[in-house]
C-alpha cells in the first residue's frame, strides 16, 4: 500500500478475486528504494504502546 500513488491504475475483478496495480516493474522497485518507514503517529499511551508493540499482518499480527 505505501508504494500506491494517486492516479495509479488498479485492475480490480472480483469474479477471478484479483487486485493488480498497473505500474511497470522499474518504477515500483524506484518507489520501494525511495521509501522510508514513517515515525510513529503515537509514542506515548495506550496506543504508543499498541504501535511499538504490534506486529504487521505478514508476521501475525500479534502484540507480544
Amino acid at each position: 500500500m505505501a508504494l500506491v500513488r494517486e492516479g495509479d491504475p488498479i485492475t480490480i475483478d472480483a469474479h477471478r478475486q484479483l487486485l493488480q496495480l498497473d505500474v511497470d516493474d522499474s518504477e515500483i522497485a524506484r518507489r520501494r528504494a525511495e521509501w522510508r518507514q514513517p515515525e510513529p503517529r503515537y509514542k506515548r499511551g495506550v496506543l504508543g504502546k499498541f504501535a511499538a508493540l504490534s506486529r504487521p499482518a505478514n508476521e501475525g499480527a500479534g502484540t507480544g
